[in-house]
């Protein structure tokens, strides 16, 4: 498979940039910035493209069976994700790819309570809210879309580096959590659901989650 993967230099996006080489997929990486090039592994190819960027989007979408984008903006600019959000959609569109966009958790609802994660703050403290509330915007985008082959990947509340166990549970519009109440899963594990999807879809213009 020829993916394009936007964020690969960020927690979730590099595990999903390891994962996918390890299965053997073409990954190219879409930087902004060629001088992070530096960072990446031997095996990826470079394509300088911004996800804000429609024309970017559809040049390195194009050829390209898959385009993940696993980014996240500075602090105080987090409507960019909507904004790349659009982009993103309509260059792989007109590109004739899938999109797999990771997201963010706060749009999922709690089963305990019935609340939205942003609405919760045993789940979100006050301090993330701006994030959490644009990531649900970018989602809001995607499923006003018709046109494009998209999927909306959201992480469970916690996600950190760990092991690759390779095993997880999956959900979709609910957040999901173990016995305890915890919602969390390893960047690398999350990793494995984001290539079990993009291998074999199974979420076609639908958002899921996954934790363990």
């Amino acid at each position: 498979m020829k993916i394009t993967l936007f964020g690969a230099t960020g927690l979730i996006g590099g595990s999903a940039m390891r994962e996918a080489l390890s299965r053997g997929h073409e990954v190219t990486v879409a930087l902004r910035d060629r001088g992070k090039a530096s960072l990446l592994p031997d095996g990826v190819q470079v394509a300088e493209a911004d996800a804000a960027s429609v024309d970017d989007v559809a040049r390195v979408a194009a050829g390209q069976d898959l385009v993940i984008s696993a980014t996240r903006p500075p602090e105080g600019h987090e409507r960019l994700l909507v904004v790349m959000a659009q982009a993103l959609l309509r260059g792989t569109c007109q590109a004739g790819s899938r999109l797999l966009l990771v997201g963010g958790a706060g749009s999922l609802r709690v089963p305990s309570s019935g609340l939205l994660v942003i609405e919760d703050e045993a789940y979100l403290p006050p301090q993330y809210r701006p994030i959490a509330q644009a990531c649900s915007d970018q989602l809001a985008v995607c499923q006003a879309d018709r046109k494009t082959s998209w999927t909306y990947a959201s992480p469970p509340a916690l996600i950190a580096p760990g092991d690759r166990t390779g095993t997880y549970r999956l959900g979709e519009d609910d957040l999901v959590v173990d016995e305890a109440g915890v919602s969390r899963i390893s960047a690398e594990d999350f990793a494995v659901a984001l290539l079990d999807e993009a291998e074999q879809p199974c979420h076609l213009r639908r958002r899921f989650t996954a934790a363990y």
